[in-house]
């Protein structure tokens, strides 16, 4: 029993389930031609609805998430599952009203449609933003969540006797080097693959993190350790954490409860039905019938998520009361490492591992597809073969994984994890998404307004986001969805200027690829419903009506003691 309960079983069982991962992905895909740009970037168009819920909810589903958004939770309480349990309805969106014009088009990318709407200039400029967005943002930010993860729960600073530093790049280092492997020489069906064994993984271990969290919540709270107990006290200790709707001029990490259908789902709407990453898959898809499918499937799975990776926040938040936390990114690790069972750890390893590769080597073959098929073969090389151009993709993502592995140790310097990502992002992803909605609905938008309105919007919110806020007492608060929601009403306002001056001569027409079977999913829409009021069900239980009612809101006790505190400062002067 006692090798059960040690480092080296640990070791061994994470290198098991990683190899076997591997072994099954390589098995999978072994015959697969990928030296054809669908091959390769599309998995062969032959993706089924499981297998694309799957990797959805992977590439989605990275330690950045189960530590930020944890870390969030454990300062502010449940509402931080807005950003999981509302991604439903950009889902559901995604799966009735842009997907079918998506695979109308046959696009591989995103950028391939900009050129098709608007002309080359837009379809470069996008592509450039979303791969600077990419390898500035996204990937080192993922590589430095993951790093964090594996060097707070194994101690492997202490371990190795280095600095802290060094052993988070030590671990960035390691996952870039194995992410790269799938992302570069794999394709998109053996990451599609791996993702969904990784998920299955995911599902279990993550689920363990609460179970075993609410035994240690109950004993650290004087109970009896069971899980029963702990789920009672969890209901009952301080019902506000367990209210998802904040006050409307909370700021971030707060969630108020006006963005939860503006600024937030305009985000969700860019993530979910616009980001190259994640949309890729869907891309990849056999038919429209299976497209949908995984989409609205991954909605489902979203309102569930907040069970992985909100709970633990709460449950910790709980266990420790008035504990300081500061950005909240060690919580989760902390608490990992405290309730997980020896004999397990190993495993849970190996899927936070598989967690991280799917984020990491996804947005990998990402960013490879849209410099190979956007900007690579469009300027320097029109008439490449696809086999080349798998090359250039390949090449591409080598120096990609380099670069981003280099930053992100230093992501170590950013704050919070969730709050970085989210608002850097925010600068970008609501002009393109604008463009892209207006795009496919209004018919004489020219291809000068995507032009205009992109520059415009990413100045004007690093103008409100980086500079205002610093120097306007109103609006050092305010969270920056509200931007995000106001620019939005801008874009659209601006895109209407832009018509009216200078309207499209000829109106656009969607072209017809052929691609796949457009037949739509037959009871799609049920299903998509029975979401939607599983989505609102979720709220109801988390708010006063709910669990959520208490005399003060945690955005209420941080006011206290910020006024608190000033009082103190100004009595020590």
């Amino acid at each position: 029993m006692q090798f059960f309960n040690s480092l080296t079983f640990a070791a061994i069982s994470f290198v098991a389930f990683t190899a076997l991962v591997a072994v099954i992905s390589w098995w999978k895909t072994r015959g697969d031609n990928l030296d054809t740009q669908d091959g390769y970037y599309l998995a062969g168009r032959g993706l089924t609805g499981p297998v694309i819920a799957g990797s959805l909810l992977m590439t989605n589903l990275s330690a950045e998430q189960l530590v930020g958004n944890n870390g969030q939770a454990v300062r502010v309480g449940m509402s931080t599952m807005g950003w999981e349990v509302t991604s439903a309805i950009a889902l559901v969106i995604l799966a009735f009203v842009l997907m079918p014009r998506y695979l109308k088009t046959g696009l591989t990318t995103i950028p391939q449609f900009f050129e098709q709407r608007y002309d080359a200039g837009t379809r470069r400029l996008v592509s450039i933003i979303v791969l600077l967005s990419y390898v500035v943002i996204m990937l080192p930010n993922i590589l430095y969540a993951g790093a964090q993860v594996f060097v707070n729960i194994f101690g492997l600073d202490e371990m190795l006797g280095i600095s802290y530093f060094a052993a988070i790049a030590i671990v960035c280092v390691a996952t870039a080097v194995v992410g790269s492997i799938y992302a570069i020489f794999g394709g998109l069906k053996a990451i599609a693959l791996s993702d969904s064994i990784n998920g299955l993984g995911l599902i279990v271990g993550g689920l363990l993190a609460p179970v075993f969290g609410l035994m240690f919540l109950s004993g650290q709270l004087g109970g009896d350790g069971s899980f029963l107990d702990g789920f009672d006290k969890f209901l009952h200790t301080d019902p506000a954490y367990l209210n998802a709707i904040n006050e409307a001029n909370s700021p971030e990490p707060w969630l108020p409860w006006p963005l939860l259908l503006t600024g937030l789902l305009v985000n969700n709407m860019y993530y979910w039905a616009t980001n190259q990453s994640i949309i890729q898959r869907a891309f990849g898809a056999k038919n429209l019938k299976e497209a949908q499918k995984g989409a609205v499937f991954a909605g489902f799975l979203k309102i569930m998520t907040p069970l992985i990776i909100v709970v633990p926040g709460v449950i910790c938040a709980l266990a420790y009361p008035g504990q300081d936390w500061g950005s909240g990114d060690s919580a989760y690790p902390m608490l990992v490492a405290q309730v997980m069972p020896k004999p397990v750890l190993g495993f849970f390893a190996a899927v936070m591992f598989g967690a991280i590769l799917s984020s990491f080597n996804s947005v990998l073959n990402s960013a490879s597809t849209i410099y190979a098929l956007d900007i690579h073969r469009p300027i320097f090389n029109p008439t490449a073969s696809d086999a080349h151009m798998v090359k250039v993709g390949q090449n591409f993502g080598t120096i990609v994984a380099v670069v981003s592995t280099i930053m992100s140790p230093f992501m170590l310097y950013m704050g919070g994890i969730t709050s970085f990502v989210n608002s850097a992002f925010a600068a970008f992803n609501t002009p393109i998404f604008v463009c892209l909605l207006c795009g496919f609905f209004w018919k004489k938008v020219p291809a000068i307004a995507a032009k205009i309105v992109i520059p415009v919007h990413v100045v004007l919110y690093f103008t409100l986001q980086f500079g205002l806020r610093n120097v306007i007492p109103f609006l050092k608060d305010v969270h920056y969805l509200y931007f995000t929601a106001i620019l939005f009403v801008f874009d659209m306002l601006l895109m209407w200027v832009i018509v009216k001056k200078n309207p499209r001569p000829e109106d656009f027409v969607l072209h017809d690829a052929k691609a796949v079977d457009m037949t739509p999913w037959k009871n799609g829409k049920i299903w998509a419903t029975i979401t939607l009021l599983v989505m609102v069900a979720a709220y109801i239980i988390f708010s006063p009506l709910g669990f959520g009612k208490s005399e003060t809101s945690t955005f209420e006790r941080y006011q206290a003691n910020q006024a608190s505190t000033s009082v103190t400062e100004t009595v020590q002067e």
